[in-house]
């Protein structure tokens, strides 16, 4: 829980009548005074940042009683045990020198009260390009990036994050805009509280060719393709054994895998998210063109005072010698102010599709690589068939008994050591794998010996 961690006191400058001044001093120490200083900073110039920061404001804007006080000396040591006495600053001594320093917990909660000042602003491009560089260091080295894995879910959690609440924060800015009856206004809140702190920064190059945002498609592809291999998330979880970061390698596995499972979520069901932004974007876009449009406020009572003229100037008596072609009134309505309706489109020509005709050497290679890739795939129904008929009606077999016909049985067998873990462990429900003494050396592979037993007779399976 947050508030067990600080001060019970702490949000009261925040919540006072002081709490602008407050919040801008607390900001300002934490950036400027002692964002770059490794030691605590001394007390003197602590109170003379509070002080030099102090003189900008007004008494009235310091005080948090009705009575201001004017001496700058004694405002500043007021504001300073106020800080000192809320949590947010802690005093000590050293070698008789008193220093201060902000509290760790209040330092956090500042630093998260900074980045909201700072605003929204984010880059798509920075944020896929991060979680995808994660993703691949971790899938490249597992042995020693399995921290990467962890660090590309965080980032999407973030950018997820940020996503959901930025249309959110832009309809809140809408609102206001459109409450504002000032039009100078409504164009400062449009331009410094919507594009600048909460639009994000690359948002106009989402839909070009080259963006960043482009390599949404390999996370997905990649992350799936690391969810699909139980080797690779075997190599993961043993990293993350060996770095104490999970008690065993089921552990692991599971950990692993829901970090993979969330990456393809957030990338997966980004386009919602995106689409509920645009809609943000181009209403107000719409609406900020139209205030430009009709900026200047049109005359409700022009039509009423034209007709009224034009009224006065049929009742008057006209002068015998005024020509004919003068007129006395320029005419309300003209050519300029008509409706002109939208020209049609041109009909789109129809053009027939030219006859491709394949080679039918492209063609007989498409298909050898389709075979090649079913021969060379190995799934469940592949290897439980191959062990059906290696086992006939035998309980058990060692592999080193197993029979290596071909490379299509080799491509098989290569894998029955993994039997327990592959395919999620589906193939453990009817199979079992033990360790067994010697070793398999059949012309094809050299490894150590094992046992392969159906589930419920592995009591009779040949002991080593």
């Amino acid at each position: 829980m947050l508030f067990t961690h600080l001060a019970d006191d702490l949000f009261r400058p925040l919540a006072s009548p002081s709490r602008a001044f407050n919040a801008a001093l607390l900001l300002h120490l934490h950036r400027r005074v002692m964002a770059d200083s490794v030691e605590p900073i001394r007390k003197g110039e602590i109170l003379a940042a509070i002080g030099d920061f102090a003189a900008g404001w007004s008494p009235a804007e310091i005080a948090d009683d009705e009575t201001p006080l004017a001496d700058p000396a004694e405002r500043r040591s007021i504001i300073y045990r106020r800080f000192i006495d809320t949590g947010w600053l802690v005093e000590r001594r050293e070698r008789y020198v008193p220093v201060v320093d902000f509290d760790p917990e209040a330092r956090l909660l500042l630093e998260e009260l900074s980045r909201l000042d700072r605003g929204e602003t984010r880059s798509y491009g920075g944020a896929v390009l991060d979680v995808l560089g994660s993703l691949e260091s971790a899938v490249a080295n597992p042995a020693d990036r399995s921290e990467a894995l962890s660090n590309a879910a965080k980032a999407a959690r973030t950018f997820l994050g940020h996503v959901r609440s930025l249309a959110g924060s832009m309809r809140k800015i809408e609102e206001r805009i459109l409450r504002e009856e000032d039009q100078r206004a409504a164009f400062r809140l449009y331009f410094e509280d919507f594009v600048e702190r909460h639009l994000i920064s690359d948002y106009r190059t989402l839909h070009t060719r080259f963006n960043p945002f482009r390599f949404r498609s390999a996370i997905v592809r990649e992350a799936g393709r690391a969810l699909r291999d139980p080797l690779l998330v075997r190599g993961l979880a043993e990293a993350l054994v060996r770095e104490a970061r999970a008690p065993d390698v089921p552990s692991g596995e599971r950990r692993i895998r829901a970090d993979l499972a969330e990456i393809l979520a957030v990338f997966e069901g980004l386009d919602r998210h995106l689409e509920a932004v645009d809609g943000v974007v181009a209403r107000l876009e719409r609406r900020i063109a139209a205030a430009v449009r009709y900026l200047d406020r049109p005359d409700s009572l022009a039509i009423e005072r034209t007709a009224a003229a034009l009224r006065a100037v049929g009742a008057a008596a006209l002068p015998p010698d005024l020509p004919a072609e003068v007129s006395l009134l320029r005419p309300p309505i003209g050519e300029a102010h008509l409706f002109t309706p939208r020209s049609r489109r041109a009909p789109i020509e129809a053009e027939p599709l030219p006859e491709i005709h394949l080679d039918p050497a492209v063609e007989a290679f498409v298909i050898a690589k389709a075979e090649f890739r079913r021969r060379t795939t190995v799934t469940p129904e592949t290897i439980a068939t191959f062990l059906e008929v290696k086992l006939g009606r035998k309980p058990a077999i060692r592999g080193s008994q197993i029979a290596v016909d071909d490379v299509d049985e080799f491509v098989i067998f290569q894998r029955l050591r993994e039997i327990d873990v592959l395919f999620d462990g589906t193939l453990g429900e009817r199979y079992a794998l033990s360790r067994a003494e010697g070793r398999v050396s059949n012309g094809w592979l050299d490894c150590p010996d094992f046992v392969v037993a159906r589930r419920g007779m592995a009591e009779g399976a040949p002991r080593a």
